[in-house]
């Protein structure tokens, strides 16, 4: 980690020093205002940017030092963590103007180019039942994938979601049994998803296999290892699960991960008669432009416009 300082001096110039930079950071942190995961990967892209500086004996950097450090990660990186990486250096280069440190050099400097198009794929109803159908639900560790698989699936949970989902978020709402949720973005579990019959079945089967539950407040799905029982799971562990039983399916593809399933949830419901506007609630889309990405792929499959030219040119 490269443990430098900026300071300030007369001729308006950002001076790069070996020394303690964490007193600069704790303030640049603080108007920020950010959550803590989103405070860890700014400060990673500002440590990154000033090493970059230092390599290349950039004393008083100037607005092509930035648009050449977005350049440099390119190879390496893909578009969403360059943009995320600039995204962080124009923050902080705003945070040096107000406190009159150094001008904002990063002013105007775009990011990466996102491609909003989704890179993974979906699975197809059968693939679905391929898919649980593989699951031996005689174990303990069956019972669990099954219920996790299942869920996410049928309501477009992200791991983060199931990993933080408590027993005592399974409620009643009016004739419905629901799983509260903290959705991406939230502090508190306020959004909910419907558990359709067959799920709310796979999780109690699963829950009654449980050696010893000694409060509603435990998670939700937890840890069978032997190292750490009974511990909250993580969504490294949610993610590892769901593509080994994808795999254990014959469903081996880099473009078929724990995210997929989301992308299924929101396919299959298109496919048989879901509404756009029933997706958005479903997947808990704040924009309906996210949604509609899947729409417009599917009127893009019923589109047959190829076939119709070759059937112009071989009539």
């Amino acid at each position: 980690m490269v443990n430098m300082l900026i300071q300030h001096d007369d001729s308006n110039t950002l001076n790069i020093q070996n020394s303690n930079i964490e007193e600069m950071f704790k303030h640049w942190i603080a108007y920020i205002d950010a959550k803590p995961a989103t405070v860890e990967t700014y400060t990673k892209a500002v440590r990154q940017f000033l090493k970059f500086l230092l390599q290349n004996n950039i004393e008083h950097p100037q607005r092509q030092d930035i648009i050449n450090y977005r350049e440099s990660l390119r190879p390496n990186h893909k578009p969403t963590t360059v943009q995320n990486y600039v995204t962080a250096v124009k923050l902080f280069f705003e945070w040096t103007e107000q406190e009159q440190i150094y001008p904002n050099i990063a002013d105007r400097v775009k990011g990466a180019k996102i491609d909003n198009n989704h890179k993974k794929d979906y699975l197809t109803s059968a693939q679905v039942v391929r898919l649980l159908n593989c699951i031996d639900r005689t174990t303990d560790n069956g019972k669990r994938d099954y219920a996790i698989l299942l869920l996410m699936i049928t309501s477009g949970l992200r791991t983060i979601e199931v990993s933080r989902a408590d027993i005592c978020d399974m409620r009643v709402v009016a004739d419905f049994t629901v799983l509260y949720i903290q959705g991406k973005g939230h502090d508190e579990k306020t959004d909910y998803v419907k558990l359709a019959t067959p799920v709310e079945a796979a999780i109690r089967d699963y829950l009654q296999s449980r050696t010893v539950i000694s409060s509603t407040k435990e998670p939700l799905f937890c840890s069978l290892a032997n190292r750490n029982i009974g511990q909250r799971m993580t969504t490294r562990s949610i993610s590892r699960i769901c593509k080994q039983r994808l795999i254990d399916a014959g469903l081996n593809s880099d473009r078929l991960t724990a995210h997929s399933l989301r992308h299924t949830t929101a396919t299959l419901n298109l496919l048989n008669g879901g509404t756009v506007e029933e997706t958005q609630q479903l997947l808990r889309h704040s924009n309906i432009n996210t949604t509609l990405i899947y729409s417009h792929a599917l009127e893009r499959v019923d589109n047959d416009s190829e076939e119709r030219v070759a059937q112009a040119i071989f009539k």
